[in-house]
């Protein structure tokens, strides 16, 4: 597992791409210097890793452009120590970039094949974080209430699982859309029984599969 200088300042290169998109907590940015995005690619992809592009990973599934993941951890505005829900582990990439600006990382995963491999290789590279492998729609409720809840794949609806296991003040950032974009959506929960919900821009993520692990 190879890090070298030539990975560093390719990483350097993305983050000056990310900051000219838009994407100002420097937090994030530092986070995505750091971490070896290479290698949680596919070898057939390798000399692209530090493009802004998303890659499939298996499964049906992808790693998510680095735009979208440096996106979705600004809007959450995740703080040292707190408690985060990742629905849609993945490469593990995403939880990758939680867990290195010191949160409590909790991530969901219902493939099977990914889940098993994604739980082995993160701590490896280490990331250590809590593997559950279910269905993303339930939540966690043994681990309720989160601080911050993030959603890595395109929902249809907002699960109300989800919401309720939203600490007062906490903020769900999801993809929500029935179609191939979706609207990047932030509830913050505002009391026991009022959220407020925000909008942002088209994204395209692989669909939230309801009640099914396999």
């Amino acid at each position: 597992m190879i890090d070298d200088f030539r990975h560093k300042g390719l990483r350097k290169q993305l983050v000056q791409k990310l900051r000219a998109k838009g994407i100002k907590d420097e937090k994030v940015l530092e986070v995505i210097s750091e971490i070896p995005r290479h290698l949680f690619i596919d070898q057939a992809f390798l000399k692209y890793a530090y493009q802004d592009k998303a890659f499939p990973i298996g499964c049906e599934q992808t790693i998510s452009q680095p735009y979208t993941v440096a996106f979705q951890t600004e809007l959450l505005q995740v703080k040292p120590y707190e408690k985060v829900l990742e629905v849609g582990t993945g490469s593990g990439y995403q939880a990758a970039v939680l867990v290195a600006l010191k949160a409590q990382v909790f991530t969901i995963e219902r493939q099977k094949d990914l889940y098993i491999k994604t739980k082995h290789f993160l701590p490896k590279i280490g990331y250590s974080s809590m593997f559950i492998y279910g269905d993303g729609y339930k939540g966690l409720p043994k681990m309720a209430p989160f601080d911050k809840i993030i959603v890595t794949c395109g929902a249809p609806f907002i699960p109300e699982d989800l919401l309720t296991q939203l600490k007062v003040g906490g903020r769900l950032v999801i993809p929500l859309g029935k179609g191939d974009i979706q609207k990047m959506t932030l509830m913050v929960r505002t009391s026991e029984t009022t959220f407020e919900k925000s909008t942002y821009g088209d994204f395209s993520f692989v669909p939230m599969l309801h009640q099914k692990t396999r």
